[in-house]
């Protein structure tokens, strides 16, 4: 399971703060602290007006690429956003992201193509996320046949078959592993991605919620999500699953993990019977 780490997100308000003020040291700080923690990626979101968000863009790549050396993920639907961006990143980033919108497509594939790029692609066509599988089957089939005549390989998308609110719709795990499986089944070559905690937005105790979500959705077939790699909790659930899903071989991950205390969380909950 790869981690895209999420912090880095101007709808937060301290990162917000942050960019506004070109205060280097908070970025710089967020970026080593997911990076420590076992992210493959750092997502960039500026979420500055479509006017500033170039600079802006350039500017966190700039500062996280002076203190990490990990491929970066440029979340923006903005193409000059993205086009500046590229440039000045030192490895080949990751798109975050397209759907099978017209302008969208047109706007960031050629971007995609030119600079040989992995890109998240959502399933769904626009402003309206599909509300059954099949919606988002056909949506990805839309997108895959897009990408495939831009000369895109289906090795470099990233499915996202869309988390959404389980309270506003109990079935929505249940769509989300549906339509991991179809596109799967469909698409071999693709891989999969999700924003993990929008699964349990309105509800109590939101990290058992992810947890539990997380575990399945691996099961099922989930290789990446973007999700905060500071929750040791969660980065124990991933440890575990792979653990018994078979993908530790000799349980090196495991046991090293728990050497370097990230399962310290174990130890203290459970005392000697935990180990």
């Amino acid at each position: 399971m790869k981690i895209i780490g999420e912090k880095i997100n101007g709808t937060r308000k301290r990162v917000k703060q942050a960019i506004s003020e070109k205060d280097a040291g908070f970025i710089e700080n967020l970026a080593k602290q997911q990076v420590a923690a076992g992210s493959s990626w750092l997502d960039l979101n500026a979420g500055t007006h479509p006017e500033d968000e170039p600079g802006d863009m350039i500017w966190l790549v700039e500062t996280v690429q002076a203190v990490v050396d990990i491929p970066l993920c440029l979340d923006s639907a903005n193409p000059r956003a993205l086009s500046a961006a590229i440039k000045a990143t030192a490895k080949t980033p990751m798109i975050n992201s397209i759907n099978g919108e017209k302008e969208r497509l047109e706007g960031i594939l050629p971007l995609v193509a030119e600079y040989n790029c992995e890109v998240i692609a959502l399933a769904m066509g626009g402003v309206l996320i599909p509300e059954t599988c099949e919606g988002r089957l056909e949506e990805v089939h839309n997108i895959l046949e897009a990408t495939r005549r831009a000369g895109i390989p289906d090795n470099r998308i990233y499915i996202d078959p869309l988390v959404m609110t389980i309270s506003t719709n109990i079935k929505s795990a249940v769509i989300f592993f549906d339509t991991l499986k179809a596109v799967r089944q469909a698409y071999p070559e693709v891989h999969f991605t999700a924003g993990l905690s929008n699964i349990s937005f309105g509800l109590p105790v939101r990290s058992y919620i992810n947890r539990t979500f997380l575990i399945l959705a691996m099961q099922a077939g989930l290789e990446s999500a973007i999700c905060d790699p500071l929750d040791k909790e969660l980065k124990a659930a991933i440890l575990t699953t792979e653990l018994l899903l078979g993908k530790d071989p000799y349980c090196m991950n495991f046991t090293q993990s728990y050497r370097e205390g990230i399962l310290d969380m174990v130890k203290n909950n459970g005392g000697k019977n935990a180990e």
